[in-house]
C-alpha cells in the first residue's frame, strides 16, 4: 500500500492549519514535517513547538524528519509535541543505535535517513531496529529541487537488502517527487512518497495525491 506524505515545507505558513486540513481532505496518508537547523542543512524551518500546535488540528500520522546535528537532544521535545515517527540522519549522530532506541523508548516509530551520496552500508546494521529508511532524492535543505535519478537503483538495492534480511520496513523517498517519477520509485521498492511543491502547487490537490499512487 503506497502512502503519500505531503511536506508542509511547501505549505503557506500563514494558514498552516488550513493547509494541513486541505491535504487531509484530499487523501494524504501522513504529514511530512521537515525540521532544519541551519547547520546540518543550509536552511532553518521550525521545531517541536510548531508540531505541538498543529497536532491539535489533525489525526494524520506525523512523520518528523530531523535534518539537524545531534538529533538526540530534540527527541523528548518531539515526543511531547505528538510526533508519531522521528527520522534522524545517519550522518548527523555519532551513536545511531542509541538514538534509534531512544526514539522507540519514547513510544514513537523510528526512521533513519540518508543523503543522496551516502552509501547504504551506513544503515545496514540498524535495519532490524528501524521502522523506515528515508532516501533523499535531492540534497536536503530546500523544497522545489529536481529529482536525482540515480536514486532509483539505490532504492532497489535497499529493497533487496531489506527483503533478504526478512524485514518489514518502509522505504520513503523525499525530493522532487511528481507524477512523472513516482512510478519509477514505487517499482524500485519505495512505499512512502514525500511530495511538497508537487502537491501544494497543484490546482487540484486530491488529483495530485492520487496521481502519485496511480
Amino acid at each position: 500500500m503506497i502512502k503519500v506524505a505531503p511536506s508542509i515545507l511547501s505549505a503557506d505558513f500563514a494558514y498552516l492549519a488550513d493547509e494541513i486540513k486541505k491535504i487531509e481532505t484530499a487523501g494524504a496518508d501522513w504529514v511530512h514535517i521537515d525540521v532544519m537547523d541551519g547547520a546540518f542543512v543550509p536552511n532553518l524551518t521550525f521545531g517541536a513547538p510548531v508540531v505541538k500546535k498543529i497536532r491539535k488540528v489533525t489525526d494524520l500520522f506525523f512523520d518528523c524528519h530531523l535534518m539537524v546535528n545531534n538529533p538526540e537532544q530534540y527527541i523528548d521535545d518531539f515526543a511531547d509535541a505528538g510526533a508519531d515517527m522521528v527520522v534522524v540522519h545517519a550522518e548527523a549522530t555519532k551513536h545511531l543505535h542509541r538514538c534509534v532506541q531512544y526514539i522507540k523508548n519514547k513510544g514513537m516509530q523510528a526512521g533513519v535517513a540518508l543523503n543522496p551520496a551516502s552509501p547504504l552500508c551506513l544503515v545496514e546494521e540498524i535495519l532490524p531496529d528501524v521502522d523506515m529508511v528515508l532516501l533523499m532524492s535531492v540534497n536536503p535543505g530546500f523544497g522545489g529541487q529536481s529529482f536525482i535519478e540515480t536514486i532509483v537503483p539505490k532504492i532497489a538495492r535497499l529493497r533487496k537488502m531489506i527483503n533478504d534480511a526478512g524485514l518489514n520496513i518502509e522505504i520513503q523517498v523525499d525530493g522532487g517527487i511528481n507524477d512523472k517519477n513516482s512510478k519509477l520509485v514505487r517499482e524500485a521498492g519505495a512505499t512512502v512518497l514525500v511530495a511538497g511543491s508537487y502537491v501544494y502547487g497543484a490546482a487540484d490537490t486530491k488529483a495530485a495525491i492520487a496521481s502519485l499512487k496511480a
